[in-house]
């Protein structure tokens, strides 16, 4: 099989398709294990950094690139998408305002693969999809053009599992899971695949593929929104949620510790399970526990805002007009990352209650762009002893490292703290909250 020797001698010439928190990633491990890789991308901002070798997402050092820069090219060409050997797509998956999966990143982009398709390609979807995406739709509109899968170019999923900010396990360090549309296909792209992670795990098809990954991140949504009803009730009843954890986690079996927090950030799990709960209704099937737990989810920064406002009436204050000084805007902590983050949601409802919010995040200095929230447009402010002395309420959405819990502590007025991040950093005190 030549696509096979090309790979095995790595001289099979590699597409990211997407430059972002997945693409940019597998484009340095494959740079590293000898590979040539062209990124594609629609936005030329990020191609014409990437060309001058910058990095415009804080925790994915570029310069892992400068020692193998001859074996990368950033292009916003797509015909060069005809010289690829291995074309990996990594494009987002977001919901539309229906809260239903958007297939637009994902079909446009097949649709661009497959006017440069030819024979011998091996095309692999990452991006976090409902089962049936790639040997259904996928495959439907590249096999347009004339050419089967499985006998003229192979087809496969492969699950991204980055965890942006997680220094523990980078891209290499994660097992593959892979499901072909055919056993060649999972062959080929196990092969390409074996090159650049330490572990690959191969299914019996690409739908097996994409109920992994669901599976992965509806496992997370569900538990993290046992914790948050637990916190909800554990409040009215006087009881710590987070002491509750601690003292759980001492059981050596048979618990996992999930934490509550002011609601779901990430591109994964606020989405991913939405995607299966859609497609179900394809087999007329109501996937309850995922459609509660996203509800119970959905609804934190509803309470994180009105514990906000109980927590001002006890000093006689009205929401309306009181400044607050939130802390984080990425969806958690020592990352750039704000995608889905809980902390745009309370900053809109704050404004919307005509509160004078201001925030401050070490990781994100410009907070604007974002699609579901056009109105918010604000850019971080120092945090300095006035700061804090100033705001009403200082609230603590993301627990990032950075922050100095105790000259926070020190200057401000009043604390909200959704993260226990105070507790946990040894302090307490009769002016924090938790929320």
């Amino acid at each position: 099989m030549e696509l096979l020797q090309k790979i095995n001698s790595k001289n099979a010439k590699i597409g990211i398709m997407g430059l972002g928190y997945v693409g940019l990633p597998l484009v340095i491990e494959f740079c590293k294990a000898g590979f040539t890789v062209t990124g594609f991308d629609i936005d030329d901002k990020k191609v014409e950094l990437l060309k001058k070798g910058k990095s415009y997402i804080r925790h994915i050092d570029i310069s892992r690139l400068t020692d193998n820069a001859s074996r990368f090219s950033p292009t916003s060409d797509f015909s060069k998408l005809a010289d690829m050997d291995c074309i990996i797509i990594c494009v987002p998956t977001p919901l539309n305002k229906n809260r239903e999966p958007d297939m637009t990143y994902v079909f446009s982009t097949t649709e661009t693969v497959a006017r440069n398709l030819r024979k011998g390609q091996l095309i692999v979807l990452e991006s976090t999809t409902y089962p049936g995406t790639t040997d259904e739709d996928m495959r439907e509109i590249l096999e347009k053009t004339g050419l089967k899968a499985g006998e003229d170019f192979y087809l496969a999923y492969s699950p991204e599992r980055e965890d942006p900010g997680n220094k523990s396990y980078s891209t290499s360090k994660i097992p593959k899971v892979i499901g072909g549309y055919t056993e060649r296909c999972c062959k080929v792209a196990k092969a390409i695949y074996d090159c650049v992670v330490f572990k690959t795990v191969l299914v019996s098809s690409t739908k097996v593929a994409e109920a992994t990954k669901l599976l992965e991140n509806i496992y997370r949504a569900v538990n993290i929104a046992l914790v948050n009803e637990l916190k909800l009730l554990f409040d009215r009843m006087g009881i710590d949620i987070w002491e509750v954890i601690e003292a759980s986690r001492t059981k050596p079996f048979g618990f996992q510790a999930f934490y509550p927090g002011p609601g779901l950030g990430g591109h994964c799990i606020p989405i991913d399970p939405f995607y299966l709960t859609w497609k179900a209704r394809e087999y007329d099937f109501r996937t309850r526990f995922i459609e509660l737990a996203g509800e119970i989810n959905t609804n934190m920064p509803y309470y994180v805002v009105q514990n906000v406002e109980l927590i001002l009436n006890k000093f006689k204050k009205a929401l309306n007009g009181s400044k607050i000084l939130v802390l984080g805007t990425a969806y958690k902590m020592d990352v750039d990352d704000q995608r889905e983050s809980p902390s745009l949601k309370i900053i809109q409802l704050l404004k919307d209650y005509s509160a004078e919010v201001i925030y401050n995040d070490p990781h994100v200095p410009v907070c604007r762009g974002h699609r579901h929230y056009p109105d918010i447009d604000m850019s971080s402010i120092a945090l300095t002893e006035e700061i804090l002395k100033n705001a009403d309420i200082t609230l603590l959405l993301t627990d990032h490292s950075a922050y100095d819990y105790s000259f926070i502590e020190k200057h401000a007025q009043c604390i909200v703290d959704t993260r226990n991040a105070f507790e946990r950093n040894g302090i307490k005190s009769p002016k924090i909250f938790k929320a």
